[in-house]
């Protein structure tokens, strides 16, 4: 079950921030951010990349100014890195987690 939120943006898009398990390592957890249209749309965006068992329930953890930044700044629209974070860990590209290229949707 992950836990997360969302940030409704002033043009009507959604930056969405889950929690999750590290695909691969199940012990460690990942924070997982997604700009989209709607809460919906970001949701499919990440099952579209493997990651089905994606839901967003309440808004518990909803995405810090420092965390909207780095995915509205991100070309791709989607960033992740460890949790908790370690020392000065930059964001890194959704292609990173799961091990291939995935290009801008």
């Amino acid at each position: 079950m992950a836990s997360g939120g969302f940030v409704r943006l002033p043009d009507g898009s959604v930056v969405v921030a889950l929690s999750l398990p590290r695909p691969g390592a199940p012990e460690r957890v990942v924070r997982v951010l997604v700009h989209a249209a709607n809460r919906q749309r970001a949701l499919t965006r990440l099952r579209n990349l493997g990651l089905r068992a994606v839901y967003l329930r309440g808004n518990a953890a909803p995405p810090d100014p420092d965390e909207i930044s780095a995915v509205l700044h991100h070309p791709d629209g989607i960033v992740w890195r460890s949790t908790p974070q370690e020392a000065a860990e930059p964001w890194h590209p959704m292609g990173w987690l799961l091990g291939r290229r995935v290009s801008a949707v």
